[in-house]
């Protein structure tokens, strides 16, 4: 880095040095510049933590390594051990040297993003009101400045520290990508092609298009999926009551004529259907259709069947009586005999 205030120069062993996890993922083309080191020497020093974390000289890291060198001159800077630090030291590093690829850009526009939504909700609830914690109470300069970074700002924050000038909404489109590639409930097919797309963005391909293809795929997908969850809701639904109406069934079989205890007087017959003359005036459809159960309008249908059945059974049979016969009382003895 150009300013090397608070940095102190030192010898380091090369095996000492902690790279961490960094965005960029490809060196580029190394050998001119392990020749370059190899016949001028290291120009500019690495820059490291005190804890020996590299803040700059990540290819120059790697060049000396193919070299085989066992120590190297490093600046020790002091201040950037936190990771955010590390990040924007990164980034400083970043504008000088090899552009990131759009994949690399995105990660480290994604973790910028996310320390400083982290940092502005720390800032901000330390400004919270709360009993002893007041301002005025501890002096104005006890008190951090009030976290101003909304969501959108802070992806709009990250953005701008990332190299190449690409909006936060061209991240999160590479970003939506990446998640559709990664997401193991989507079929192979649509996560295979989202991983393509990636791979043609890398390559400087335009990022509006690939993420307009891939989500209107998954969005299709997703109404495919939700109309199929319908379908089998629906027919789920009328299995169970297709199953239920045969188990009623079942279990309330019409009565027929005969009965195991024996049949009861004619006397019961006629009074039971002179009290249901005209019974369905004394009712108002409309509250019946309200308050009844499927249960209980289950059951009006069966006795209904039952009732329907029994009359065309009784028309049957009276057919095969003798006119002089009816409307008179049977005799029992002679009809347990003829049977």
């Amino acid at each position: 880095m150009s300013d090397n205030r608070g940095t102190i120069g030192i010898e380091w062993s090369v095996a000492a040095i902690q790279v961490g996890t960094r965005h960029r993922r490809d060196h580029g083309e190394m050998r001119p510049l392990v020749a370059s080191i190899e016949r001028y020497g290291l120009l500019q020093p690495l820059t490291i933590t005190p804890e020996g974390f590299l803040i700059c000289g990540a290819r120059r890291l790697a060049a000396i390594k193919i070299l085989g060198w066992k120590t190297v001159r490093v600046w020790i800077r002091s201040g950037l051990s936190d990771r955010l630090g590390q990040l924007l030291a990164e980034q400083d590093e970043n504008v000088l040297h090899k552009p990131l690829t759009p994949l690399e850009a995105t990660g480290l526009y994604r973790e910028l993003k996310a320390l400083l939504e982290e940092d502005a909700k720390k800032r901000q609830e330390l400004t919270q009101f709360h009993e002893g914690h007041k301002p005025g109470e501890h002096g104005g300069g006890n008190l951090p400045a009030p976290a101003t970074s909304a969501y959108g700002e802070s992806r709009a924050q990250a953005a701008a520290m990332v190299p190449g000038g690409v909006s936060y909404r061209t991240f999160d489109k590479i970003g939506y990508l990446e998640k559709v590639a990664d997401d193991e409930t989507m079929p192979d097919e649509l996560r295979g092609r989202a991983q393509a797309e990636l791979e043609q963005v890398n390559a400087g391909a335009p990022v509006s298009p690939a993420y307009e293809r891939i989500h209107g795929e998954v969005d299709e997908e997703f109404a495919n999926k939700q109309a199929e969850l319908h379908q089998l809701a629906e027919e789920a639904l009328a299995r169970v009551k297709a199953e239920h109406r045969a188990k009623r069934k079942k279990l309330r079989k019409p009565p027929m004529v005969r009965r195991s205890d024996g049949p009861f007087p004619t006397r019961a017959f006629v009074l039971t259907w002179t009290e249901l003359t005209d019974w369905w005036e004394s009712y108002d459809l409309h509250q019946l259709a309200v308050e009844l159960t499927a249960e209980q309008i289950d059951d009006f249908h069966t006795a209904l069947t039952g009732s329907n059945t029994f009359a065309k059974q009784l028309d049957t049979e009276r057919e095969n009586v003798p006119i002089e016969q009816r409307g008179k009382p049977l005799n029992r003895r002679a009809h347990l005999r003829a049977l």
